[in-house]
């Protein structure tokens, strides 16, 4: 349940980013401008993430004006249909620290904490959806990419002469 609520929540939130245009250069701009600050001492809390923002995220926001408004929904279908589960659930994780980081609060914690369990019971969040089917087949593929195939003996591992 707790996979399919914070899916949900990562399909709503990009549903505007898709459908009314999105422009990150403004947010970028003010987490720059603006970063999170020590009250006492004004030092700065994240000087690698600002300088990252400054150097990096603002310069190329072209690039972030497009993968938040494909990244969002995709983590939301990724834990509604239990595809990619892990996965889907460290790319909204990544996502909720980064907007933290910038100082945006408002879900952001609630859906980290959420996000969080679902990594930690990944497994079997992942029985209950297309992952069921999804990762058995690709360990197999995977597997005969690799090695040539569990039983094929040409490509797999040769067995002891004593066994």
């Amino acid at each position: 349940m707790v996979r399919l609520y914070v899916g949900y929540e990562w399909l709503t939130a990009s549903i505007h980013k898709l459908t009314g245009g999105f422009d990150a250069t403004g947010f970028l701009k003010n987490a720059v401008g603006k970063p999170i600050a020590d009250k006492a001492t004004g030092e700065l809390v994240y000087p690698t993430f600002t300088a990252f923002l400054k150097h990096f995220a603002l310069p190329n926001a072209k690039l972030f004006n497009y993968i938040i408004p494909v990244g969002e929904p995709l983590v939301g279908l990724g834990l509604i249909l239990g595809c990619l589960t892990t996965a889907a659930a460290f790319f909204g994780l990544l996502m909720n620290f980064m907007f933290m980081f910038a100082g945006t609060l408002n879900t952001n914690p609630w859906l980290a904490l959420l996000g969080g369990i679902v990594i930690l019971v990944g497994t079997n969040a992942a029985r209950f959806g297309v992952d069921y089917y999804l990762m058995p087949a690709m360990h197999n593929w995977l597997d005969k990419r690799h090695k040539g195939g569990r039983n094929n003996k040409a490509g797999g591992a040769a067995k002891p002469a004593h066994a």
